[in-house]
């Protein structure tokens, strides 16, 4: 079983050091999903963010179930056994690897994040079935290049991959950039291959107000982006059914996330 040191490339975007002095995205978004790895700066952060949008908790809560829905998917209905997960985030429960195991033992998984505490909890990260595999790698998905190097040195590139991007590519500024970032990773892959992507739309106003003032607390900005262009990270690939809709509505039984006004997601894959 490998373990974290064996994969840490350092990419110019990310940092080595735990800064508790201003909110971090990964960090407010487990406090959010209930968990425990946060600092009061996450907290303050969080629970003003939930003042302005109260919904914005049920949004992460919906978009967490989405992942397990569409894991299981991959693994059940298309036969994936690999998944690439960029942005990890924090551990909590039902994590990738958890769901892909579960239904089949033999999954790998390699997770990317590159924030310094996700990289202080990656042994969390790493616990596998003995016929499986889990990494971790510290890179930033701002160097995509970078990510997709570790992919070929790790995962076969010649079975389809599961490409997991949930609540990640907000953290890029420019809409073109991500484009680009998202063409990047899906173009090694292999046919039969799948994105699985949620993003935060615009739709909603005070979640966009509330966005907005939580960047000004210092906080890296979470750009919203309008349902079209959520739908064109999808562009070249085959949506599966029901295409770009709310998290919580994706396949789910009863479909739940009323309450979520803000997230959309998807599934589609590489022919």
């Amino acid at each position: 079983m490998p373990d974290s040191e064996g994969a840490r490339p350092r990419a110019s975007g990310g940092s080595d050091e735990l800064d508790s002095t201003v909110p971090h995205a990964a960090r407010v978004w487990n406090f959010w999903l209930d968990g425990k790895d946060h600092y009061t700066v996450d907290r303050v952060a969080g629970q003003e963010f939930l003042a302005v949008f109260p919904g914005m908790k049920a949004a992460a809560q919906a978009s967490r179930g989405c992942l397990g829905r569409m894991v299981r998917h991959l693994v059940t209905e298309c036969g994936v056994r690999q998944f690439l997960d960029v942005g990890t985030g924090l551990p909590t429960e039902e994590n990738t690897h958890d769901i892909a195991q579960r239904a089949a033992p033999d999954c790998h998984i390699l997770y990317v994040d590159n924030d310094p505490l996700v990289l202080a909890h990656a042994r969390a990260l790493l616990t596998s079935t003995p016929e499986g595999a889990t990494r971790y790698v510290h890179a930033d998905v701002r160097e995509p290049e970078t990510i997709v190097e570790v992919a070929r040195e790790t995962l076969d590139l010649t079975r389809p991959v599961g490409l997991i991007l949930f609540g990640i590519l907000g953290l890029i500024p420019e809409y073109r950039q991500a484009r680009s970032i998202v063409d990047t990773l899906v173009e090694p892959l292999p046919p039969g291959s799948h994105l699985a992507l949620f993003d935060v739309d615009d739709t909603d106003e005070t979640a966009v107000d509330a966005a907005r003032r939580y960047a000004e607390s210092g906080a890296i900005p979470y750009n919203h982006r309008t349902p079209e262009e959520i739908a064109g990270y999808f562009s070249g690939l085959e949506l599966v059914e029901p295409g770009v809709v709310r998290c919580g509505q994706w396949r789910a039984t009863p479909p739940a996330g009323s309450a979520d006004t803000t997230t959309l997601g998807g599934l589609a894959r590489k022919g």
